[in-house]
């Protein structure tokens, strides 16, 4: 019996997605920021259950990619959608710039699919992680609701296009990032993983939901500089 939770955490995080779709065509974008966050844990944990319960295997790993596919990107793009329409539920569809929010979806998708085959992403990504762009475009709508003082900034089409398009190339390119895989516990050989999860809650207690994308930025930079420094494996 245990073996089949992972799979249903896996099945309760593609329900997130499908939820959060619903409500965000209904203009209800902090509920389906909040699911997106649900399904994250989800996703974090299924993993972690799958491989205590010695559940793990090739049809949860494909199962899992089918949900984040929906949750993970093609949720984030109809959040970004309604923020560049202006967020009005029942609107008419038009063909336009706003249709660019599903670069998102798709680039997530192409992200999902190699990941699936690549061997060298065992102790590193290569690109942006499906996850941590859908958690980034989650706290758009959160930012707007609970610190309006940062609206103008994140409504900013100007702001939205720029993410959408760096996003979308970072999560198909090869960018090696940091992997959160311990394989020890220890100072010396995680000081780099320990001061970014300490700057990551410090930025929380200080800014709120606005420190989300300052702590995917700091991700992304922090790997690069650990990379730069080290020399990537994935480039030998």
């Amino acid at each position: 019996m245990l073996k089949h939770v992972p799979n249903a955490m896996t099945c309760g995080n593609l329900l997130c997605g499908c939820l959060g779709i619903l409500f965000t065509m209904q203009g209800e974008l902090v509920t389906a920021a909040w699911l997106i966050i649900l399904a994250g844990v989800l996703d974090f944990g299924d993993g972690f259950v799958a491989r205590a319960v010695g559940a793990s295997g090739p049809f949860g790993k494909e199962l899992d990619s089918l949900a984040d596919v929906v949750t993970f990107g093609v949720l984030p793009s109809f959040i970004l959608l309604q923020l560049l329409r202006g967020d009005t539920p029942g609107q008419p569809i038009t063909f336009g710039w706003p249709l660019l929010s599903f670069a998102i979806a798709v680039c997530g998708a192409l992200r999902l699919a190699r990941f699936n085959i690549d061997t060298r992403q065992t102790d590193q990504f290569l690109g942006v992680p499906i996850p941590a762009n859908a958690i980034t475009a989650a706290s758009f709508p959160m930012i707007v609701a609970f610190q309006p003082q940062y609206a103008p900034i994140v409504l900013s089409p100007i702001f939205l296009y720029g993410y959408i398009v760096i996003m979308s190339l970072l999560m198909v390119s090869e960018l090696p990032l940091m992997a959160f895989k311990f394989k020890s516990f220890g100072w010396a050989a995680n000081q780099i993983k320990y001061s970014f999860l300490f700057a990551s809650v410090l930025l929380i207690v200080l800014l709120h939901y606005a420190a989300i994308p300052l702590i995917i930025l700091l991700y992304i930079l922090l790997s690069v500089l650990t990379n730069q420094r080290e020399g990537s494996p994935a480039s030998h």
